[in-house]
């Protein structure tokens, strides 16, 4: 559970009317949008229960054990002890041995929903649902119930913790299954149902609005959730979102909570996004996510003004990756990618999810503005792997940069800087006035001034003067870079 974000199914949102639950093709596209099934009732509000009779039976409740190993402390908390030992030798029953109370690895139950995508057996649902937050999805027992109260034993086809999506697979044909709808055509304001098991009680229905589209959460990059006031709890996660033609367009997944229960913001993983995860999984049990291997960062306005930009959006390169499939492109640390394939880059957000829904060894076109001017590169995706990145810091001689700009600084080391893997650079040791109030912080490397490299405080000075009034500066904070804006005025 993520801080102020708690896993939970956001369910089956108002679909319009579905014509009959079909089978669910691979290719995702569909025919035009059915008629809505959704009227008003007697006294002017919608009346769902039309689409409910119909969207209903392909939503399934789904029960988990998973088997945890204890630590060696956990199975026998006085393994160590020798009179313990002693004892358990002369045949006194003694917890945390094999064949005694406490030994042996401990059971995790968990509820969850999920919705059937195929008449085959295929089932959807969150990653989280079937191996928890760091278990592992092969320990799991998964049994689906459906609606007529039939159970299966599942089968875990594959999970994918980046957009916390998991495919099951049930031993059933000729079963209901969901329509599929499209999640980018929904707009703000419209009528969403859910539908789930919150707190083991299954089949039940709450229904809402769309508060928002293309919200981005603390440490997701590859889903741009659906935001909904759709009342969601525990055991709704993995379900469905329904617009009000009966359609699937999301996966319940998360809600904003300062207590634990539902607090009017919920939030759903698009169907396009979690189709896309569902045939790799298919296919090859995993997912490949193509990857260019740079850090990038957000556009301000005055960033945007530092580079010339007529508007603040794109996404900034705060360093290239040796070897990388952006460095081979010839991308550069202070370019500004402003579209990929010709879809714009307004967010810095964007960029990971364009490139993220891409395979490996895909060749990408690249929109960059350097030097004032905007060029096309094209890449060659590598595979996304995890980054490793280890920095440190030491004393050393403090320098005021400039009494106007309120820094001082060191130059780095040179075991530093073989540390940390660069060729040279500032340490920031202190800040006030305008370098306090544009963020700068103790301990920040400083690695150019407008894209111009810095290599001593005395070059830094003499690039602070020839900058004016405003200038970006590049900096390096634990593992990140980052461009800093800086007024004088």
């Amino acid at each position: 559970m993520r801080k102020h974000f708690l896993s939970t199914t956001l369910a089956l949102a108002i679909a319009a009317a579905l014509p009959g639950l079909a089978s669910i093709p691979s290719a995702h596209a569909q025919a035009a949008p059915a008629a809505s099934m959704v009227s008003p009732n007697r006294y002017g509000l919608p009346d769902f229960g039309d689409l409910v009779e119909q969207v209903g039976p392909a939503v399934v409740n789904i029960s988990v054990v998973q088997q945890q190993q204890q630590a060696a402390t956990d199975q026998n908390p006085f393994a160590n002890d020798p009179f313990y030992d002693f004892l358990r030798r002369f045949g006194v029953p003694m917890p945390g041995f094999p064949g005694q109370p406490g030994m042996g690895p401990r059971a995790r139950q968990g509820i969850g929903s999920g919705f059937i995508v195929s008449q085959d057996g295929y089932v959807l649902t969150n990653a989280h649902v079937v191996a928890g937050e760091d278990g592992d999805a092969a320990l799991s027992e998964v049994t689906v119930t459906l609606i007529d109260k039939r159970e299966f034993k599942a089968k875990v086809v594959g999970i994918d913790r980046r957009t916390d999506v998991a495919l099951l697979k049930i031993d059933a044909k000729g079963l209901p299954a969901v329509k599929i709808g499209k999640a980018d055509e929904a707009r703000v304001g419209e009528w969403v149902v859910a539908m789930g098991s919150p707190f083991g009680f299954d089949n039940t229905v709450t229904a809402g609005i769309i508060s928002a589209k293309a919200r981005r959460l603390p440490d997701e990059t590859y889903v741009p959730f659906i935001q909904t006031d759709v009342a969601i709890n525990p055991g709704n996660s993995g379900g469905p979102l329904f617009n009000l033609a009966g359609e699937v367009i999301g996966i319940n997944s998360q809600i904003y909570s300062r207590s634990g229960g539902f607090m009017g913001i919920s939030f759903a993983i698009p169907i396009d996004v979690a189709m896309n995860v569902k045939d790799q999984l298919a296919t090859h049990g995993r997912v490949q996510r193509g990857r260019l291997g740079i850090a990038i960062q957000g556009v301000d306005k005055d960033l945007a003004q530092s580079f010339g930009l007529s508007d603040a959006r794109g996404a900034l390169v705060a360093s290239v990756e040796p070897g990388s499939a952006a460095e081979k492109a010839g991308v550069q640390v202070g370019d500004v990618v402003l579209s990929v394939d010709g879809k714009r880059i307004g967010e810095m957000s964007d960029l990971p999810r364009e490139v993220g829904e891409k395979r490996p060894g895909t060749r990408m076109r690249l929109e960059v503005w350097r030097d004032g001017r905007s060029r096309d590169v094209v890449a060659t995706l590598d595979e996304l792997t995890a980054d490793n990145a280890a920095g440190t810091t030491a004393p050393s001689q403090v320098e005021s940069v400039n009494a106007g700009l309120g820094l001082t600084a060191r130059v780095l080391s040179p075991q530093e800087a073989a540390q940390l893997r660069l060729r040279g650079g500032l340490v920031v040791e202190g800040v006030d006035g305008p370098a306090a109030r544009a963020g700068l912080q103790r301990g920040d490397i400083i690695l150019a001034l407008n894209n111009h490299a810095v290599g001593s405080v005395a070059e830094f000075r003499n690039l602070v003067q020839a900058a004016g009034k405003r200038f970006a500066l590049l900096i390096q904070r634990g593992e990140s870079r980052i461009y800093v804006p800086l007024r004088l005025e």
